[in-house]
């Protein structure tokens, strides 16, 4: 479990690509004093995505993609020099500072457009049609990795609001309209939304 408090920014190193039955293999610089004693097996939120950890190094870690991840994920389309926002996995008694994530990414979204609001940015993006459902006024959502209040909803659309604190930390610094982003909806929508069906 996460909290989509983004705890670094890491920068993709060195990709090898699924071939032959292999799942694609990731390298990720990350600049956290410790990474080297990172225990293998260690699940990391790479933008969203939880990975688990299957090599270390001074000052990188492993992961591997399989084709599910790939598939529903923007990790499909990251390369050398790709920057990726990071959070290790929460700890019992650690603080929760955003809101529960799983960092099991429901789909992509788009982002469609930002506007200054003083010092901070509204972002607006487009959700897949099979997720608009879960996303509400004022309820969470994980936008690569990182927790977010949503501010306003229409139709597919929705939007959020960044703090320089946040664009400062984050990849949202570097976000651009026509992006691809990782989107995880609130579990607690997941759940409500499921109980309903059977109803």
């Amino acid at each position: 479990m996460f909290t989509g408090i983004i705890t670094a920014l890491g920068t993709v190193r060195e990709i090898i690509p699924p071939a032959a039955g292999q799942d694609m293999r990731l390298v990720i610089a990350a600049p956290w004093p410790d990474t080297a004693a990172i225990p293998l097996g260690a699940s990391i939120a790479c933008s969203g995505c939880c990975l688990t950890v299957i090599e270390v190094g001074s000052d990188w870690f492993a992961v591997q993609a399989s084709a599910e991840t790939l598939a529903r994920t923007t990790l499909g389309r990251w390369k050398a020099g790709t920057r990726v926002n990071l959070e290790r996995a929460l700890k019992l008694g650690d603080e929760l500072g955003g809101h529960l994530v799983s960092g099991h990414v429901d789909g992509t979204g788009e982002a469609l457009a930002a506007e200054r609001d003083r010092q901070s940015t509204r972002w607006r993006f487009r959700a897949p049609q099979a997720l608009a459902r879960f996303i509400a006024e004022k309820g969470s959502i994980a936008v690569d990795g990182v927790s977010l209040t949503v501010n306003a909803v229409e139709g597919a659309e929705f939007g959020v609001t960044i703090i320089p604190h946040t664009e400062a930390v984050t990849t949202f610094g570097l976000l651009q309209p026509g992006d691809a982003v990782n989107l995880e909806i609130d579990m607690l929508a997941r759940y409500v939304a499921r109980l309903a069906e059977f109803r």
